[in-house]
């Protein structure tokens, strides 16, 4: 830098000035190192004490001369004691003669020409909302200590007490050294709109590699390869596009008011066709429960006769044998009795009595009682209970059907086939065919990322973003935070129906998934990170092709990159499909879902999926998202705009 000689001003290039502002608001002393420690104002007659810093050659020589009397050369002597500095305290003999800063002296005077409209007191960058000067009146930045109705203008804001001070209320900032570490800048309206959050200074340029307002810190530091561009020229390029974005935004609200009158018009048509609809419906079902409740009332009444029956039968027999029995043993007995009243020398008489009693005694003819085959009627309880099961199982099984868990009621070759058809359908229908149709028979779900399971080196953009950063983020504890794998989950929760939501792959290897609510977060690496394990599955992109995961064994799919992932979670049908969205139209990725007839497969994955995956439907279930390279970066979409008018959402 060439020093101007003579009393003409030298006028400084571009880039000279940008450096000079960059160096006003460096970090440091109050205002940057051309800030005098003491008045708070730019260096005026520089002097350099022996530990570096640099005061105003007048604002030193008043400090030192109150323990001592000024020396010639203009920068205090003090007396026969040491002197110190005023902002370390180092000290320093007292004779020692200070001069000027002949260095600073001539880049003094091109900090003025590259700042002209700078003044003493607002030295520094202004953040939105720092008004131009204190002649602003009413519209100007008023002092937070004066009271209501008397308050005057503000001369500057303070960083560490958030407000502004007028003149008066200011002193204290200048003189008291329990306020010397503050930091006093142009008076700034919004105060905390206008500071950076983490480096508390104004922002003073636009960062458009992340579309977000810096400070000279910011830029120094995480936006160094950024490009950065001053507030005024972003907001005239924003000014410039805002007619078309406006337009953009007017042409989206007609459309939005257009589908959502249609969708009205579609939501009282459903109602008024479905209540005939189900009206009808209700007939039928109660017709039919009727006819199936005579039906079991017939049985019913046939199994009370048959019982009934049986009792009957059984009692008539047993009367039956007991009245034989009674008439033999009177027969046997007359019998016996007429035998031994023969006289002993009636030899025809004993031998025509004893023939009788002989044949008395070999007639056996009563018919034996069928007790065992009438005492059929005690099974009836073991009948009944059989068609209670069976009716029971019929009505599970159909009822099944109706939630859309048919291939639960059917037979294994049956469930074959319908596995076979269900997977082999939807993937060859969805490639040829708009999302619209597909969209209308699930549910949209509305997904929201859960900060307290967000590991530190996750950044999150509201419920909607997130992006693996390097720099650690100081969240609160959390029992339930991601501490050695960079993953984060969704709050919400998934224990029924079907779930249908999609995600935007803006950068780097991301894995998309799901996981059990009970899965532990503070697992090792190997364990913890998503598909690993039995409790959860992903969808990764490594940056050449898709995988899917589960159990540690992967399955690679030989697709093409899609930014848009479809998730469908089929949770009654223990199923979770993924989708390549493009212009509308849905490609099949990869469906996880237990083969049905379980047999032995040369596919590794498969059998790991109809070993354990059913496994995962047993608890509730999470969204779950990995963002494994260190710039992975996504976004949970909304929906495309074709698809809002046939969603319902949960």
């Amino acid at each position: 830098m060439e020093a101007a000689a003579g009393s003409s001003r030298p006028v400084p290039s571009a880039a000279t000035s940008a450096a000079l502002r960059l160096a006003l608001a460096v970090p440091g002393l109050p205002d940057g190192p051309f800030g005098c420690p003491i008045c708070l104002d730019i260096l005026k007659d520089p002097v350099t004490v022996p530990c570096g810093h640099n005061f105003c050659q007048g604002c030193l020589g008043k400090l030192r001369g109150r323990t001592g009397p000024p020396d010639g050369g203009g920068a205090a002597a003090g007396g026969a004691a040491a002197a110190r500095c005023p902002l370390c305290q180092e000290p320093f003999p007292a004779a020692l003669r200070l001069r000027k800063n002949r260095a600073l002296c001539e880049v003094l005077p091109l900090l003025g020409a590259a700042c002209p409209a700078t003044s003493p007191v607002e030295a520094g960058p202004s953040p939105p909302g720092a008004e131009e000067g204190e002649e602003e009146g009413e519209q100007g930045v008023l002092c937070d200590v004066c009271p209501e109705g008397a308050r005057a203008a503000a001369a500057r804001s303070c960083l560490v007490c958030l407000a502004s001070f007028c003149g008066a209320h200011l002193e204290p900032h200048r003189r008291a050294p329990a306020f010397r570490s503050h930091r006093l800048v142009a008076p700034l309206r919004r105060l905390e709109e206008g500071l950076c959050p983490r480096h508390l200074q104004p922002f003073d340029g636009f960062c458009r590699a992340e579309q977000t307002c810096v400070c000279p810190r910011c830029r120094a530091h995480e936006h160094r390869a950024h490009d950065v561009v001053p507030l005024e020229r972003e907001r005239e390029l924003k000014e410039a596009q805002q007619a078309k974005f406006l337009s953009n935004v007017e042409n989206e609200l007609e459309e939005l008011a257009v589908t959502i009158t249609q969708t009205k018009k579609m939501v009282e048509l459903i109602k008024v066709t479905a209540m005939g609809v189900a009206t009808k419906e209700k007939e039928r079902v109660e017709k039919l429960f009727a006819e199936a409740s005579e039906v079991l009332a017939t049985f019913q009444k046939e199994v009370a006769g048959f019982i009934e029956d049986g009792e009957r039968s059984m009692l008539g027999e047993a009367e039956l044998d007991l009245r034989w029995k009674e008439e033999r043993r009177a027969k046997l007995a007359q019998c016996k009795q007429n035998l031994q009243n023969v006289p002993s020398k009636d030899t025809i008489y004993f031998l025509q009595e004893f023939q009788a009693l002989k044949i008395a005694m070999e007639d056996n003819l009563s018919p034996a009682p069928s007790f065992q085959n009438e005492l059929n009627f005690t099974k009836c309880t073991q009948a009944v209970c059989a068609v209670k099961d069976m009716l029971s199982a019929v009505c599970k099984k159909q009822w099944d059907r109706l939630q859309g868990k048919g291939a639960d009621g059917l037979n294994p070759q049956e469930m074959g086939e319908a596995g076979d058809q269900s997977r082999e359908g939807w993937g060859d229908f969805l490639p040829h065919h708009p999302r619209v149709f597909f969209l209308p028979c699930t549910v949209a779900f509305i997904i929201d990322l859960d900060s307290d399971t967000a590991d530190k080196f996750i950044q999150l953009f509201s419920t909607k973003g997130a992006k693996r950063v390097l720099c650690p983020i100081p969240y609160p504890e959390s029992p339930i935070r991601f501490i050695n794998c960079e993953q984060v989950l969704g709050v919400n929760l998934m224990n029924r129906g079907n779930y249908y939501w999609e995600v935007e792959l803006i950068d780097g290897w991301v894995s998309i998934g799901v996981v059990t609510e009970d899965f532990n977060p503070r697992e090792a690496y190997n364990r913890c990170r998503l598909g690993r394990n039995e409790k959860s599955c992903c969808l990764q992109w490594n940056g050449q092709n898709y995988v899917a995961w589960f159990c540690g064994v992967e399955s690679v799919i030989q697709q093409p990159f899609f930014h848009t992932i479809g998730v469908f979670l089929e949770y009654s049908e223990k199923a979770l499909t993924f989708y390549g969205v493009k212009d509308s139209k849905m490609t099949c990725l990869q469906q996880l879902k237990a083969s049905p007839l379980r047999k032995i497969q040369l596919d590794p994955f498969q059998n790991k999926i109809n070993n354990y995956f059913t496994s995962l439907f047993s608890f509730r279930l999470k969204p779950a998202f990995f963002l494994e390279s260190v710039d992975a970066h996504l976004q949970i979409g909304p929906l495309k705009k074709d698809c809002v008018s046939v969603l319902k959402r949960r």
